[in-house]
């Protein structure tokens, strides 16, 4: 698909939310921060191709980044090449970096307790941008925009009650990407079981996520089964991956991975077994299956994604142009910021295929409700 995502301050969500959220290239470890100078997060491929690419050439010769600009970012646990949302927002971050040839560091955080040191720590290299990813960061980036007013924060996943000029929140309706691809799974199906291994129920994103993949499956199919597990963890890989086998031995042959890396090891479990999986936050065939390297690739019949690595650009490419507003930018299926992936080497049959864009034409227009409240998650039944 070519649509383009979304412009950049489509529409404001009216949200009331209960806070909290969904290094250097050669050193990893929490706190490890660094020039990152090498494009790609495997090293050495430039991030400026297909979407980034389209995005850089439409703002790219209007705009003249200052000598010495500098942009920094946290990851939520886990790292830059996760295969999911930290991935998803670190190749927006870094094809910004290379479009308009800025200075950029990353951190790569290993545990809730690194949030506010490595907050601290971006601050070394004095960026003029922090990116930080994931709504469990939201409290301690909004503590860090308050007291470094000449910094500008750039927050995906995470509401704020009231944002200081100098911080955007990024959000995505992640209810319409679980509903679209609940559509999906529920024509998909044929033993009427499917699941979802999903990562932290705490985190309001995953459960907005998961319930609407239940709701719609259900709209699609009144007969499925729909299977839920959390995790306490979004790198539970083992947990992941037991939660997978458990699912298909009740039967279910449709597997949502809602969860980070556990929920890819899940789906990587489950298609490697012979079950169709969905993956979540980017086109999971390119990562989490290595562009079909990986067994089970041709069962990947989708991914819903939330493009939150695009959302990184246009932010940065905002602050650079002297257009960014603070408060609240969002990701819909209307705008574009919630999608989904092709099928790549599935054979996705005709009929799934059709519910899937179905359901994203029908959320996109309103005639179609993820049938879950779009802030906490919760059923609104």
């Amino acid at each position: 698909m070519s649509r383009r995502p979304f412009s950049l301050f489509a529409i404001l969500l009216a949200l009331v939310l209960v806070a909290a959220a969904c290094g250097n290239g050669d050193d990893t470890d929490a706190g490890a921060g660094g020039d990152d100078t090498d494009a790609g997060a495997g090293g050495g491929d430039t991030f400026l191709v297909g979407k980034y690419k389209e995005a850089c050439d439409e703002v790219q010769d209007s705009i003249d980044a200052p000598e010495g600009f500098n942009i920094g970012l946290v990851t939520d646990i886990g790292k830059i090449n996760d295969g999911t949302f930290n991935e998803g927002v670190y190749g927006g971050f870094a094809a910004a970096a290379e479009c308009f040839g800025i200075e950029s560091q990353f951190i790569e955080t290993a545990s809730e307790a690194d949030y506010s040191t490595n907050l601290a720590s971006i601050l070394d290299a004095e960026p003029e941008v922090v990116v930080t990813v994931g709504f469990l960061l939201a409290t301690d980036t909004l503590e860090s925009a308050e007291a470094n007013p000449n910094v500008t924060y750039v927050g995906i996943d995470q509401f704020q009650p009231e944002y200081p000029s100098n911080y955007v929140g990024v959000l995505a309706a992640d209810d319409q990407g679980g509903c679209m691809v609940g559509g999906m799974a529920g024509a998909l199906t044929e033993t009427n079981v499917i699941g979802a291994v999903a990562g932290v129920e705490a985190v309001p994103p995953v459960v907005r996520f998961v319930n609407a993949y239940k709701f719609c499956a259900q709209q699609a199919n009144p007969d499925v089964e729909v299977l839920i597990v959390y995790h306490e963890s979004f790198t539970d890989v083992t947990g992941g991956a037991a939660t997978a086998e458990q699912m298909l031995g009740e039967g279910a042959d449709v597997i949502f991975g809602a969860g980070g890396p556990t929920g890819s090891s899940g789906i990587k479990t489950a298609a490697a077994a012979g079950a169709w999986v969905i993956g979540v936050d980017t086109d999971e065939y390119a990562t989490t299956f290595e562009n079909g390297a990986i067994d089970g690739a041709d069962r990947l019949v989708t991914s819903a994604i939330k493009d939150v690595g695009l959302g990184a650009f246009d932010q940065i490419a905002a602050i650079l142009s002297g257009s960014f507003q603070s408060g609240i930018a969002s990701l819909t299926a209307e705008n574009g910021g919630m999608d989904f992936a092709p099928p790549n080497s599935a054979d996705l049959p005709s009929a799934a295929a059709a519910a899937l864009e179905e359901y994203r034409a029908g959320l996109a227009d309103g005639s179609i409700s993820t049938g879950v409240d779009p802030i906490t998650g919760q059923p609104l039944n």
